[in-house]
């Protein structure tokens, strides 16, 4: 069989032949393996990962409570299965006045006027919608200690963190670039060698035709592949504030809509097993105190499957 080698499209973030072809052959049995003790992988079936997400959420909130302390958490994406936790507070009866919560990110314009909070498809919108107003009155946080990236917020956003206390806990999960939050490869705004990247903090960011591709699989932009209706641009997080956060908790478990079919099952193998660089945003969680949760799914071997088509 003739060989037939060539370079990875210069649109590709991250084009190093030999990790990619390396990090392709990480098996479902290897992939739990990492040199970092303090980045520890597990491998769990996809149908538990939101269970052990909200019991995570859940026994923090629980724990500070107990310990009369605040409990100060960075939230991604919001999304409904948010309904799950409020409902366990409300039946726990578990008063949650101690809680601050902060957005990883937020759309923003092609100008980066930053996306409204009652814009519908908006993250603070969801957040609210499907979390705090779902928890009883008597029980859910002021509305002041729920904080979004804003144009009046960007600027300071960790100090606003720090001023809460300081983040417990960061919930992320890869990109399809390898992006941490919105902090894309390839945005100038984040370029920079990797001790500088990892000092950047909160700002507007360009996002990567890639992750317009993947947000117009989300149910928000109706699964149908409408790359122009996802904005251009996004306030997000950057790497400071995910190093700044006490305690960090991954995770990789997104397919298709329920079927084997993942852009992530080769982004969580180049973020946890390739390089630590600006390339792979979310490669700097290998060198953190960091809890990453990978599925069955996303953990299987990649190899072809020439019966499947798309």
């Amino acid at each position: 069989m003739t060989e037939f080698k060539f370079s990875p499209s210069k649109c590709v973030p991250f084009r190093d032949v030999e990790v990619l072809e390396r990090v392709r052959k990480i098996t479902r049995q290897d992939i739990d393996k990492h040199p970092n003790p303090d980045f520890r992988i597990q491998v769990i079936k996809d149908e538990d990962l939101v269970f052990m997400w909200v019991a995570d959420m859940y026994s923090r909130i629980k724990m500070a409570s107990d310990e009369g302390r605040r409990c100060v958490m960075l939230m991604p994406n919001p999304w409904p299965g948010y309904v799950n936790l409020a409902r366990l507070i409300n039946q726990t009866r578990l008063d949650c006045k101690h809680v601050w919560w902060f957005m990883l990110d937020e759309y923003a314009d092609q100008d980066g006027k930053i996306a409204p909070e009652d814009w519908h498809l908006g993250f603070m919108y969801s957040f609210l919608r499907f979390l705090w107003s779902e928890i009883d009155e008597d029980l859910r946080p002021p509305r002041e200690q729920v904080i979004g990236l804003n144009n009046q917020t960007i600027d300071h956003y960790l100090d606003l963190m720090e001023e809460a206390g300081g983040v417990d806990i960061s919930y992320t999960g890869p990109g399809w670039t390898g992006h941490l939050a919105f902090v894309e490869p390839d945005a100038p705004e984040f370029a920079g060698a990797i001790e500088e990247f990892k000092q950047m903090g909160a700002r507007i960011c360009t996002l990567s035709p890639f992750t317009l591709a993947q947000n117009s699989l989300h149910g928000s932009f109706g699964s149908s592949g409408d790359i122009a209706a996802v904005p251009p641009k996004a306030a997000t997080i950057g790497p400071k504030e995910i190093i700044a956060a006490k305690h960090r908790w991954e995770m990789a478990g997104i397919g298709v809509h329920g079927t084997a079919t993942s852009w992530q099952r080769l982004s969580a193998r180049l973020c946890y097993h390739g390089p630590v660089t600006p390339k792979l945003p979310s490669s700097i969680l290998q060198e953190l105190r960091t809890d990453c949760y990978i599925t069955e799914n996303i953990a299987a071997n990649i190899e072809s499957t020439w019966d499947k088509g798309y």
